[in-house]
Order: structure tokens, then sequence, then C-alpha cells
């Protein structure tokens, strides 16, 4: 085997910052997603969602950063271009959502997609001893699994 400057296989990592870059354009639809949602809520709940998907978004922006930086981290080149993003992702694309309830399932529906990658990627980077991402995956797990259930709540239904 041969290993890079972290101690880890590079062929193993090379694989691992594929679906890394996966991640990351999935993570730039469903961030846009929100962003959308965010600018164009209407209804009486306008006031508790907008602020709501403003932390998301936050969240998301903030993951999205983590994400390119760790692709760099591992000797590889983020995403960087919408072509790229959308001939990627997977999650779906949200297109003039003013609805609470249609927003509320949009993030649902993304989050159980990038939630899918991502335990993808715990097991590869487990499998490739790549602590860093592996630690990344469980962080994301982790928040996103609390947001479904959250979202779930408001839906009141359960996991």
């Amino acid at each position: 085997m041969t290993y890079n400057s972290l101690g880890l296989d590079i062929f193993k990592t090379k694989d691992l910052t594929n679906d890394l870059n996966d991640l990351l354009a999935n993570f730039q639809i469903y961030y846009q997603n929100l962003r959308g949602i965010h600018w164009n809520i209407k209804g009486k709940r306008f006031f508790d969602l907008h602020v709501k998907f403003e932390e998301l978004y936050t969240e998301a922006n903030i993951n999205v950063d983590d994400i390119a930086e760790r692709i760099l981290t591992l000797g590889e080149t983020p995403f960087h271009t919408f072509e790229d993003y959308i001939s990627r992702a997977k999650v779906p694309v949200g297109k003039n959502i003013s609805q609470d309830e249609k927003a509320m399932r949009l993030i649902v529906d993304s989050l159980t997609v990038l939630l899918k990658i991502e335990r993808s990627l715990l097991e590869k980077s487990d499998d490739a001893n790549d602590e860093g991402t592996n630690a990344m995956m469980s962080d994301f797990i982790t928040a996103q699994e609390k947001t479904i259930w959250m979202m779930k709540a408001w839906f009141n239904e359960s996991i």
C-alpha cells in the first residue's frame, strides 16, 4: 500500500474524496433549497419558520465549507461549479416553495438523502482509518437525525 503524508492509503483516500464531493454537491443543493424556502415562506407560521430556515441554512453553509476543506486536506479539489453540483446531486430540488408543509417535507426528504451518503462515508472512512472524515460524518449524522426528529414532531409523525 502507498500512503499519503496523513498516513492514509492513497487509493482509499481517492475513493473517499470522490464520495465527499458527492456529499458536497448534495449539500449545496440542500443549502440553496433552504435559502429559497427562507425567502419564499408565507403564512401564519412565517415568523417562526423564517428564523428556523435561516438557522438551518447557516448550519448547512458551515457544513459545505467543512466538507470542501476536508477534501482539500485529503489532497483533492472540491467541486465548485453548479454544473458539478447538479450533475451529482440526488437531493430533491425545491422550486417556488412557499407553503410550510411542503418546505418541511423538502427538508426531511433532503436530510434523508444526505444521511444515506454520510452513513456510506462513515463506513468507508472507518475502513480507511480516516478519523477526520469519520468524526465529521458522525457529527453531521447526529445533528441531522435530531433535525429529522424535530421536523417529524412538527408533522406529528413518528420516525
